[in-house]
Order: C-alpha cells, then structure tokens, then sequence
C-alpha cells in the first residue's frame, strides 16, 4: 500500500513538474511579447514627436511669412 501512495505522489508531482515547466516557457513568451510592444510603443513615440518637431517648424516658418505680409490677426 505504500508503495502505491508513493507512486500516486511521484505521479502527481511529476505533472505538476511538467505544468510549470510550460508555465515557464509562456512566461518567457509573454517576456519576449511584452519587449517587442515596448520597442513598437517607443518608435511611436518616437515618431510622434518627430511629427510635432516638424509642425513647430512649419509654424515658425508661417509666422515669419505672416510678418512679412504684415498680416495679423486681430486680437
């Protein structure tokens, strides 16, 4: 009887072996995932505020044209 209870446990440790053995390996996806969206979020960012650096460009530029018209908006 004992040899049964021992083996019942080995039974039941080896699946629970097995499952955080694959919980493991779905975490390190989930690592490898999570790094690829950072990366993608951080070229966004990137390229939004290189988007806005051009509009602030483009906004001087239209200034200096306005003055040079003399054109003003009325207050």
């Amino acid at each position: 009887m004992t040899e049964q209870v021992e083996n019942l446990i080995l039974e039941h440790l080896r699946h629970i072996r097995g499952r955080v053995d694959q919980l493991a390996e779905d975490v390190d996806t989930i690592k490898l995932r999570l790094t690829s969206l950072e990366t993608q979020v951080a070229g966004l960012h990137g390229d939004n505020a290189i988007a806005h650096q051009r509009m602030d460009r483009i906004e001087a530029r239209l200034d200096r044209i306005e003055r040079r018209l003399d054109l003003h908006e009325p207050a």
